[in-house]
């Protein structure tokens, strides 16, 4: 079967359990979230699945293939990690070319299309990056390597705001065109929420939590059902006034609430008030829905 499973996977240091016991499958084109705190075993596992460490018990199977010092299964898994694994003094097109050399699926031109997008200098040497492009040129990579299995290890490290949009959109894209299985290990829970389908929590080297993730899911139907009230509403109101009520009735509806809003001066109407007034009232509503429905996606 087409998963990375892990069975039974205990990992100590000293005294100090780093994994305990842990077992649970990815399946083949998901999108995954491994969330939890700094120190919670993501990065133990992550280092386990990618042969960088081993296990003191347990197993790793990709593919039902046994992980453990196997090239054949080293080919189908790509991890993208927080640690610095490249060599420092390597400008940043030497590393690309070695990529290629070692992985016969690495796509070259989409990693210089990429760097470009970031505006990654690939003439500068590895050292000379800062946090956040050092970040770039690895997510770079992983992105371009056509392997089952890609693992982001806080990808987004030392990115501002613009480059973590664009990551985000640039891996979706991705996954859409060339479905596999994406593992993103941060402590960023909030900005995956809208990206991930399922959701594995591990704290303290237990998983305490593998489910699907329906938040954004319950997000997006909300928006779509308050449109439809909100048209609806318009639509019942505007067959009312205009098949159902007297001309008469419509009338004096209409001077209630002006006079009521204190938009009637004697016999004279001021449409500015009543224009702006709405407005306002539309962009108070506006707000607060997304608002209401942001924090219901990011909760």
């Amino acid at each position: 079967m087409n998963k990375i499973q892990i069975k039974n996977i205990t990992k100590k240091y000293n005294n100090l359990t780093a994994l305990d016991d842990v077992s649970f499958s990815f399946e083949f084109g998901k999108i995954y979230g491994l969330l939890g705190r700094n120190g919670a075993g993501k990065s133990t596992l992550i280092n386990i699945i990618a042969n960088r460490i081993f296990a003191d018990e347990g197993m790793i199977l990709v593919d039902d293939i046994p992980a453990k010092e196997n090239m054949q299964v080293h080919e189908k898994v790509f991890c993208m990690s927080e640690a610095d694994l490249y060599d420092k003094d390597l400008k940043i097109k030497e590393h690309f070319r070695w990529i290629n050399r070692f992985y016969d699926c690495f796509d070259l031109n989409k990693a210089l299309t990429i760097a470009k997008m970031f505006d990654l200098d690939i003439n500068k040497k590895f050292r000379s990056l800062s946090k956040g492009y050092q970040s770039i040129f690895k997510l770079t990579a992983a992105l371009s390597l056509n392997v089952p299995y890609v693992i982001f290890d806080e990808p987004v490290l030392g990115l501002d705001a613009n480059h973590r949009e664009l990551f985000y959109e640039l891996l979706l894209q991705d996954f859409e065109n060339n479905e596999r299985t994406i593992i993103i290990a941060t402590h960023l829970i909030e900005e995956v929420t809208n990206i991930i389908e399922e959701v594995v929590l591990i704290d303290h080297g237990k998983i305490i939590l593998q489910d699907t993730v329906i938040i954004n899911k319950i997000g997006k139907t909300m928006s779509i059902y308050c449109g439809i009230l909100f048209i609806g509403c318009i639509v019942l109101i505007t067959a009312l006034f205009r098949y159902v009520f007297s001309a008469e009735l419509v009338k004096n509806i209409l001077n209630f609430f002006m006079k009521a809003a204190g938009f009637v001066k004697g016999d004279t109407i001021n449409y500015f008030y009543p224009s702006f007034s709405l407005l306002l009232i539309i962009g108070i509503l506006g707000t607060t829905s997304f608002v209401v429905i942001r924090r219901t996606e990011l909760k």
